[in-house]
């Protein structure tokens, strides 16, 4: 045998195993690789996200009342009661007193100090009137309207304006010096019954906007 033949031999040989060893690697890290991935993949699913313990719940909110701003609010509701109750005091004894020009009792209510006029016992008569300004139509519905005025329609204030008037009109009846004349005592009526239809349309209405309420 010669030695380009051996050496060959060799040669193929070492080059064989060479060529196997490098599979063999290459096989290692494919193998490696996939495993790792693996493990990646293990490693986000067993991954849980913690929120943080501090929670709204736990922030404790401290609420301060506005002092100054509740006595501005009663301040102004007592300041509107007291505009209702003024007017329907003027507004009664205006009333009660051109009652009493239109029915002749003027005279007697005052002693009979004060004689009434043709003229001004003809104006009064009509004031007075189903339809007159002084009548109790209009005289009862001046006396709601202003009352929605200084609530601004609130149903809330319904029954403190309720209170204003019967103050305003016990203070009229004060002020005349006894029991204000029948047509008076009507218009009396007629706003409590305004007075009642309001509040039972502010029920019905509040029932509708909640009925579980109902319930």
């Amino acid at each position: 045998m010669s030695v380009n033949g051996v050496t060959s031999t060799q040669a193929a040989a070492a080059y064989n195993y060479s060529a196997v060893e490098s599979t063999k690697v290459d096989a290692s890290k494919t193998e490696n690789t996939a495993a790792d991935k693996v493990s990646g993949a293990e490693a986000d699913k067993g991954a849980v996200y913690e929120p943080s313990k501090e929670t709204a719940s736990s922030v404790k909110k401290t609420y301060t009342p506005d002092t100054n701003l509740v006595n501005k609010l009663k301040a102004d509701a007592e300041a509107r009661t007291a505009q209702l109750r003024s007017l329907v005091e003027k507004m009664m004894t205006d009333q009660a007193s051109t009652y009493g020009k239109a029915n002749d009792i003027w005279s007697f209510l005052r002693e009979g100090n004060f004689t009434v006029d043709p003229a001004t016992k003809m104006q009064a008569q009509a004031d007075i009137a189903e339809d007159g300004y002084w009548g109790v139509n209009q005289t009862s519905d001046r006396i709601i309207d202003f009352a929605n005025a200084l609530t601004g329609g609130d149903p809330d204030k319904i029954e403190d304006m309720r209170s204003a008037f019967e103050k305003g009109f016990k203070k009229a009846e004060k002020t005349w010096g006894g029991k204000l004349p029948d047509i008076s005592q009507r218009t009396y009526d007629a706003v409590m019954e305004k007075f009642d239809k309001m509040a039972a349309e502010a029920k019905k209405a509040s029932s509708a906007a909640d009925p579980a309420g109902e319930q």
